[in-house]
């Protein structure tokens, strides 16, 4: 399989946003609850545990990546079934995102925006996206599931294309 790249880098006042979407034939509702139920993120992204309310701090578990480390994710807005804002801090540098969820025309359309600081690394973070976002989709079919070397590095010129480079 050779996935297309969909994502858009959007100039910011404060430094860019990478956006990508995907459409669900499914109520917001079921859209809402793959991406804020443990049992259903555990299927696509990774598990979490904690109390998960706004202000506060969970553990997610990347059940995808080399040795399904654990991180700590806070959640920074919560407006179920339209808005999930969550940030982090790590060895790569301050992510901040938000998941947007309407409905058009009979399906969810599910946006992701990371409110990035620069374009640096846009090669890599861009097709790892694209990844986790097709993986949703399959889960939500039952679907067999992505590889990740169908999209890094094939995708990694289109993003940095974006950047300018």
């Amino acid at each position: 399989m050779t996935p297309t790249p969909t994502g858009r880098l959007l100039r910011t006042a404060d430094g860019c946003d990478l956006v990508l979407e995907r459409t669900f034939r499914a109520p917001i509702d079921d859209v809402w609850a793959s991406v804020t139920e443990p049992e259903s993120t555990a299927r696509w992204f990774g598990a979490w545990k904690g109390d998960a309310a706004p202000g506060r701090t969970v553990q997610v578990q990347m059940a995808f990546e080399e040795g399904a480390p654990w991180f700590d994710l806070r959640i920074d807005a919560c407006e179920p079934p339209h808005r999930l804002a969550v940030s982090t801090v790590d060895e790569h540098g301050s992510w901040r995102l938000e998941l947007l969820l309407t409905v058009t025309e009979g399906a969810c359309v599910l946006r992701l925006v990371q409110h990035l600081e620069s374009d640096a690394g846009i090669g890599d973070i861009g097709p790892g996206w694209e990844y986790y976002l097709d993986q949703l989709v399959a889960s939500g079919v039952d679907g067999p599931l992505p590889v990740f070397t169908d999209y890094h590095p094939g995708q990694k010129a289109y993003y940095e294309a974006l950047a300018g480079r």
